[in-house]
C-alpha cells in the first residue's frame, strides 16, 4: 500500500473541505472596499460579538492583522514591548520597522507569557531622548514555545497593569480558538482581557485564508485605512469570509481532536533515548521534541523522517516541533507514532 506523507509542520497545511468549498460558492457576494460584501460583514460582525468588541476587520493573513494594529496604535518612533520568542518579533520580517517605524523591545517571559514585573522594567521614562511606550503584544497560544498556553487571570493581570500606565494591550490570538478549547474560557473573556485582537482562520479551523482585527471602532477605522494603503483591501471577499464562517461553526469543536492527539503523540514517545519531550508543555496541538542531548541533530533527524514519510518542522534551537491538524486522523498519528518508534527506538 503507498502512503501519502503524514504532514506535522503545521496546521496551515490543512485543506478545504467540501462542504467548505460549497459554503464558498454559495455565498453571497459584493465588492468590500465599497463596504458592499454581505458575507464579510456577517462575518466582522459576528466575531466582533463573539470577542465583544466594537467591530471588526478582514484581512488576508495575521501578520498583516498584527501589523495593522502596531500601525494603528502607534506614531512613528514609538516603542513596542513583545515577548522575545513571539511570532511579531521572530516571524513577521521586521515589519513593525518598515510599516510603523517603530522598533521593538522584546522581554524574556515564562514559556511565553509575559507578566507585570517584566513589562514595568520595559516601558521608558517620560524624556526627550527614549521612545515612548506605546504598545504591549502578548500571543495566546504561544507558537514558538509550542503551542502553550497564556491563563486567562494573567491576561487579565497584566491587562490592568497597561491600564494604570495607560498603554493599550494587543493580543496575537491566532490560535485562541485552540486556548478556548483547552481552557474553557469564553472569547468575550479573552476579548475583555485586551484593546484588541488578532484572529486567525486559516490554521486549526482548516480555512484556506484569512485572519481579523478586533478592538474599538476607532482603532478599526484606521486599521481599515491602512489595509488600503497595505494593498490588503479586497473586492468579492465573500468567498473568503464564508470559508472562515464555515470554520468557526463546524470545525471548532474539532480542535478537541487535535489536542488530544497531540498528547497520545507525546505520551507514546516520552520514553525515547533520541529526544526529551516536555510533557508539560503539550498543552494543545502540538509537541516539541528536544535533540539537544542527543547523538542526532534534529536536522538529520527531520531528513530521516522525510525518508520514511513525514514532513516535520523545525522548532527552536535543536528542536522539532510536530503540530497535529484537522487533516490528520487517528491512522496518521498511529503510522507516526510507528514511524518515530522505529526511527529513534
Amino acid at each position: 500500500m503507498k502512503y501519502h506523507m503524514i504532514d506535522l509542520r503545521s496546521d496551515t497545511v490543512t485543506l478545504p473541505s467540501a462542504a467548505m468549498k460549497r459554503a464558498m460558492c454559495d455565498a453571497p457576494l459584493g465588492d468590500d472596499v465599497y463596504g458592499e460584501d454581505p458575507t464579510v460583514n456577517r462575518l466582522q460582525n459576528e466575531m466582533a460579538e463573539l470577542f465583544g468588541k466594537e467591530a471588526g476587520l478582514f484581512v488576508p493573513t495575521g501578520v498583516m492583522s498584527n501589523q495593522l494594529a502596531i500601525k494603528a496604535w502607534t506614531s512613528p518612533g514609538d516603542e513596542v514591548i513583545v515577548e522575545k520568542e513571539s511570532h511579531i518579533f521572530n516571524y513577521e520580517t521586521a515589519a513593525p520597522s518598515m510599516m510603523s517605524a517603530v522598533q521593538l523591545h522584546p522581554v524574556a517571559g515564562e514559556q511565553g507569557m509575559l507578566a507585570s514585573e517584566g513589562v514595568a522594567a520595559a516601558i521608558r521614562p517620560d524624556a526627550y531622548y527614549y521612545p515612548r511606550t506605546a504598545l504591549v503584544c502578548i500571543e495566546n497560544t504561544h507558537n514558538r514555545m509550542g503551542g502553550t498556553l497564556h491563563p486567562i487571570d494573567a491576561m487579565h493581570s497584566l491587562h490592568a497593569f497597561c491600564r494604570e500606565n495607560a498603554i493599550p494591550l494587543h493580543l496575537d490570538g491566532a490560535r485562541i480558538w485552540n486556548a478556548h478549547i483547552a481552557t474553557g474560557t469564553p472569547f468575550s473573556e479573552y476579548g475583555a482581557a485586551v484593546e484588541s485582537i488578532s484572529i486567525c482562520f486559516s490554521k486549526g479551523l482548516g480555512a484556506p485564508v484569512g485572519s481579523m482585527l478586533l478592538g474599538p471602532q476607532d482603532l478599526i477605522t484606521r486599521a481599515h485605512k491602512y489595509r488600503k494603503i497595505y494593498g490588503g483591501g479586497m473586492r468579492q471577499a465573500g468567498m473568503l469570509a464564508a470559508a472562515a464562517l464555515h470554520a468557526v461553526e463546524h470545525h471548532l469543536p474539532l480542535l478537541t481532536n487535535d489536542h488530544r492527539r497531540a498528547r497520545q503523540f507525546a505520551e507514546a514517545l516520552s520514553a525515547s533515548s533520541a529526544f526529551r519531550i516536555d510533557r508539560e508543555r503539550v498543552q494543545t496541538n502540538m509537541v516539541l521534541l528536544d535533540f539537544s542531548t542527543s547523538d542526532i541533530r534534529a536536522t538529520e533527524a527531520q531528513a530521516r523522517l522525510h525518508e520514511a514519510g513525514i514532513e516535520i518542522g523545525m522548532g527552536m534551537g535543536d528542536m522539532l516541533r510536530a503540530v497535529f491538524h484537522l487533516d490528520l486522523d487517528d491512522h496518521a498519528l498511529d503510522r507516526a507514532i510507528t514511524i518515530f518508534t522505529t526511527l529513534f527506538a
